[in-house]
């Protein structure tokens, strides 16, 4: 189960997922559903499109079933097998 304490170390796909801070201006307030992930972005589906957004540059707001985290995108580069070799302090719900 998924839980603010342990996302990072979770699958990220299907979650809802929102934008709130980003280098790139432009991208702060998109939302939508991760549907892919790759080494360094997350593919995020929103109503009209499909975005890229890099995960170095921008803090999401993952939605999950009872709370909602905010992750800074720098903590999540790399392969979701290869954050379960991290050491990640855990995450607090937003």
């Amino acid at each position: 189960m998924r839980t603010p304490y342990n996302i990072l170390r979770h699958e990220l796909i299907g979650l809802k997922v929102k934008i709130v801070d980003s280098k790139n201006k432009s991208m702060v307030g998109i939302e939508g559903r991760v549907v892919d992930e790759t080494r360094n972005m997350l593919i995020i589906e929103t109503d009209k499109k499909i975005v890229k957004i890099p995960k170095e540059i921008a803090t999401f707001l993952f939605y999950l079933d009872n709370c909602k985290v905010k992750v800074d995108g720098r903590l999540l580069i790399g392969r979701p097998e290869e954050r379960l070799k991290k050491k990640i302090k855990p995450l607090y719900p937003y």
